[in-house]
């Protein structure tokens, strides 16, 4: 009922007329209904299961009808108030509210990505340790594309031009796209969004924004949230935003790194530190986790077709299992920090995933080494690409391995690895049929 209050009172404060019903699908994005304000409290709501088992195509495996049932019934939804939030590019004043799923018993719904999440955090909190994240979301500006054929380009800056050349860090080229910018910042204060810095990315017309860290539950929450507001203003200036992996041939891919420490709950310390400010046994034993179990959930790290075009050498992007201090050619880096603020930084991750899949991912590796008590490797001190190359190719590979790992489909739920694998084989079968371009170039008259 405080709940109930708390809505009723935030949509009145507002003067909210309509409320988006919103549910993170497979794919990270938001699937729901619009609910009229005066209606939304007392309404019972409900959505079909069937949203939670949708390929990005919007097909679904024969698994679907396996685990879900044949009639595709309804599953009851419950508005989580700390994720209202007003929707500032809507025409009249509208509110959205993030809503679990449970099933017709009462229970959490096992394909909800939300409740994946929660399910990891809750393994946390039974230990006495509250995880920490810290995201850092790249995305590109492209100009409109409404032919799919076509390569992407850059859009034009307000100095006329393209950008041609890498601009890592330019205060300038991230000047180019001011308006969008200024929107984007308006948006994310209108939903308070923990937004902090914005700097221009290697690429062209590539940007990334870092986020506060804080609760994982609300760090995924504001992802989700932040990835639906960033291609909302961009096309109030006539321009798209995308999140793709490696949406251009010729540019670098765009990542979502994860800081993340521990935090005992006891006297909110740091249990990656020592007291005399060493690396504790507890931050070898995460590393070693996320070493040993990344192979097996790549597939929420790199969820797509495209997103293992982004593991190429010498592009920012990982190849291999190594971690080092402060060296962005490993996949597990270690920032420079005062003993409080120790961290892993996990560059794996693509700007294509589900936040809060790629975030559960990342911490159940970090748990399960904890729990077993692994050890990491020697911290890598040179250039991790001259290495060899120790990642899954392509996203089948990274399905099968997902389903090789007992820890793995335990903790993540073996009806849930079920679907997840199905859907996303599904996706793989569809971009298979696709005959590209470079094979009717290359092979229609020479092999």
């Amino acid at each position: 009922m405080q709940s109930e209050q708390a809505i009723e009172d935030w949509l009145k404060e507002h003067n909210i007329t309509e409320v988006e019903c919103l549910v993170p699908d497979i794919t990270g994005n938001a699937r729901g209904k619009f609910i009229p304000a005066n209606k939304f409290v007392k309404e019972d709501s409900r959505l079909p299961e069937g949203i939670l088992a949708q390929t990005v195509t919007g097909e679904y495996s024969d698994d679907f009808w396996d685990l879900l049932g044949t009639i595709d019934g309804d599953m009851l939804l419950e508005p989580d108030p700390s994720t209202m939030r007003r929707v500032p590019w809507a025409n009249e004043a509208t509110g959205q509210i993030i809503h679990d799923c449970y099933s017709k018993d009462g229970k959490p719904h096992p394909f909800s990505s939300r409740n994946v999440l929660k399910r990891i955090l809750d393994l946390y909190q039974a230990e006495g340790l509250q995880p920490v994240v810290a995201p850092e979301v790249e995305f590109y500006l492209i100009e409109k594309n409404l032919d799919p054929d076509l390569a992407l380009k850059p859009p034009i800056g307000r100095s006329g031009r393209p950008e041609t050349a890498r601009q890592s860090y330019s205060i300038d080229a991230a000047n180019e796209f001011e308006p969008f910018v200024e929107t984007m910042y308006s948006y994310s204060d209108a939903m308070e969004l923990d937004v902090d810095t914005l700097i221009h990315e290697s690429g062209a017309a590539q940007l990334e924004v870092n986020f506060i860290h804080g609760d994982p539950l609300k760090l995924a929450d504001q992802v989700f949230t932040f990835k639906r507001m960033v291609r909302e203003a961009a096309l109030r200036h006539d321009i798209y935003a995308t999140f793709m992996a490696k949406p251009m041939a010729t540019e670098p891919g765009s990542a979502k790194h994860i800081h993340q420490s521990i935090l005992s709950t006891k006297d909110g310390s740091n249990i990656f530190a020592t007291p005399d400010g060493q690396y504790s046994e507890a931050f070898y034993q995460y590393l070693g986790g996320l070493q040993t179990y990344t192979p097996f959930v790549m597939s929420f790290f790199a969820p797509n077709v495209n997103s293992y075009r982004r593991f190429t050498r010498e592009v920012a992007a990982p190849i291999n299992l190594h971690w080092g201090f402060d060296n962005r050619t490993t996949g597990l880096r270690v920032p420079d920090a005062l003993p409080k603020d120790y961290r892993i930084e996990n560059r794996f991750p693509g700007a294509d995933v589900n936040p809060y899949l790629s975030i559960a991912a990342t911490l159940a590796c970090g748990y399960l080494g904890l729990k077993k008590g692994l050890r990491a490797s020697e911290p890598f001190s040179g250039n991790a690409y001259n290495e060899e190359l120790a990642l899954p190719r392509t996203l089948e590979e990274a399905l099968r391995g997902l389903q090789e790992d007992d820890d793995i489909i335990e903790i993540f739920g073996s009806e849930f690895i079920q679907l997840y694998t199905s859907i996303k084989l599904v996706e793989f079968e569809e971009f298979n049929r696709v005959i590209s371009s470079w094979e009717r170039e290359f092979l229609l008259l020479n092999v």
